[in-house]
């Protein structure tokens, strides 16, 4: 998959999986593993820049005696995810049609 369309998926799926709950980076690649591959150093950068755009604030909690960052999604983050769905209902337009071999 190309570099940059992956990049775009990546931040996608980090914040759909923190839609219905807070979560860690640990959690957050088992999460998302199945579907597509990512390892901590691909997801704590993405994590950090959507920390910076306000798509996800942090917060920690004590977990086994270490303090642990969570990651919650933001009414922007919110907000990106119900933009995406348009993205994507142009994007399957596309892809069905290069699929369905130009429409033959």
């Amino acid at each position: 998959m190309d570099a940059q369309l992956k990049k775009g998926f990546l931040e996608l799926l980090v914040l759909a999986s923190l839609k219905s709950a807070a979560s860690y980076g640990y959690k957050i690649i088992q999460d998302v593993s199945g579907i597509i591959d990512i390892s901590e150093s691909t997801l704590y950068p993405i994590l950090k820049r959507l920390e910076q755009q306000e798509f996800v604030a942090t917060y920690t909690e004590e977990y086994n005696s270490r303090l642990r960052r969570y990651y919650r999604i933001t009414p922007a983050g919110i907000a990106k995810l119900r933009e995406c769905r348009t993205d994507f209902e142009e994007t399957k337009k596309i892809y069905d049609y290069i699929l369905s071999e130009g429409g033959r």
